[in-house]
């Protein structure tokens, strides 16, 4: 078996693999390793909406808005539960608005606070995004071109890992498969930043069988690799039934239309035409779970000119307007015989909240179902993403983060909110990173 030796062995190369690997190379005396199972298959975060939840940056100080990591990492804990996390919530929400700002002066990613995209569960205006509204994939390719400029970081395609390797009770590094032979990797320390398990339907029965049978909207490579070598460490598990899901998969394209259509006037309509919830204080995720009781396992999402102006530049609708995802109809008349109910019911539907605007002629509505993005559950890690056993003390020489680690939606999916995926992500690479660079 050929043999390879590293300070750090990075073990994916997505959102908080390239974040982790960027800023331990910031110590020139650290030699990293990434080995990616796939860029051709891609990450999560690359499919992603590519938002950054922080709270207190420079630009939303530039936009009037008032916020602070605090008050962010309440409002996660408020929608989670889990303040069995609240340390690690603390500690990302504290540096996400560091890493947003480096990303866009030291990386110079073209980042700003996203007014155009409120969600559910925040109190104020808190996603930054970059200004083309690109989605995560250009992130992500400009992180790892970003690791192309380090001399002291090798990233290496297609070297998909097969097992941790041991030595006097501590991980000493990885084996990888690559070129159709192994590479054992050294390393005296091993982060774990693979996805999670959504794309594994054997685990995906097993641990979330009470989701029902959703479209699955995540990568190929989520099949929960590092589970067995967690298990083998005696690292703690935790919260393996949550997932990050969408009420908002438009039925028979796989695509979704935006989160923020509710907070511009869309109204959600049942199979008899009922208004089923308060649309805009539902969360993604949440709205999954009450959609999955529905007759039909379905809806419809209506809004009008004025809501699509406001989100058409998002890459969710531009997907979905480029797949023929939505319909227009020029009125009430129109839009009840595409749902297939009266006239009256559908007039009813549409009136607003009080306080909220009505919707106008045109209409347009989409089907929309459940679906699963990414699993939330994993190893329980400290805010240095080190992995921890059941009694609290580290598996030394392991570290995790992204979709190994234990995520921030709590116990149940409904406790997601908007941003948590890439938050976990990204924030746990920077803390990591960090600490293994010294600083």
């Amino acid at each position: 078996m050929d043999e390879l030796e590293v300070d750090v062995a990075v073990v994916g190369g997505g959102a908080c693999g390239a974040m982790t690997a960027l800023r331990a190379a910031a110590d020139p005396d650290l030699l990293v390793g990434v080995f990616e199972k796939s860029t051709r298959e891609g990450c999560n975060a690359e499919i992603s909406s590519g938002s950054l939840a922080a709270g207190g940056t420079r630009f939303q100080r530039e936009a009037g808005i008032e916020d602070s990591p605090e008050l962010h990492a309440r409002e996660i804990l408020a929608a989670s539960g889990d303040l069995a996390n609240s340390e690690v919530v603390h500690a990302l929400c504290a540096a996400a608005p560091e890493y947003v700002e480096w990303l866009a002066d030291e990386l110079e990613y073209p980042m700003e606070i996203a007014g155009d995209l409120p969600r559910a569960g925040m109190s104020v205006t808190r996603l930054h995004t970059d200004t083309g509204r690109s989605g995560g994939r250009p992130l992500i390719q400009h992180l790892r071109a970003a690791l192309e400029e380090r001399d002291n970081v090798a990233f290496v395609d297609e070297a998909p890992a097969i097992r941790l390797t041991h030595r006097d009770g501590a991980v000493d590094g990885v084996v990888v498969a690559q070129n159709g032979g192994e590479l054992r990797v050294r390393a005296e320390t091993v982060v774990l930043a693979l996805d999670g398990f959504a794309g594994n339907p054997a685990l995906m029965k097993e641990h979330c069988a009470h989701l029902g049978d959703p479209f699955y909207g995540g990568v190929s490579t989520s099949t929960g690799d590092a589970l067995p070598w967690l298990n083998e460490v005696g690292a703690e598990l935790r919260h393996l039934g949550a997932c990050l899901r969408s009420g908002l998969v438009v039925v028979g394209h796989g695509t979704r239309v935006s989160p923020s259509l509710p907070f511009f006037g869309a109204v959600l309509v049942d199979l008899e035409g009922r208004r089923f919830v308060d649309e805009e204080a539902q969360g993604y995720s949440k709205l999954a779970g009450i959609l999955q009781t529905l007759r039909g396992q379905r809806a419809s999402m209506v809004w009008d000119d004025e809501a699509h102006a406001a989100t058409r530049d998002s890459e969710m609708m531009r997907e979905t307007t480029r797949a023929g995802g939505y319909r227009t109809h020029t009125d009430e008349r129109s839009l009840a015989e595409a749902l297939g109910l009266p006239e009256a019911t559908v007039r009813a539907a549409l009136q607003p909240h009080p306080g909220r605007r009505p919707l106008r002629a045109p209409y347009h509505h989409a089907w929309v179902t459940h679906g699963v993005l990414t699993t939330q559950g994993g190893a329980v890690i400290d805010t240095v993403g080190r992995v921890l056993r059941p009694d609290g003390t580290p598996v030394r020489g392991l570290r995790a983060g992204g979709g190994t680690a234990v995520g921030l939606a709590g116990p149940e999916s409904d406790g997601y909110v908007s941003g948590n995926g890439l938050l976990s992500a990204f924030g746990m690479g920077w803390l990591i990173g960090n600490d293994l660079a010294g600083r």
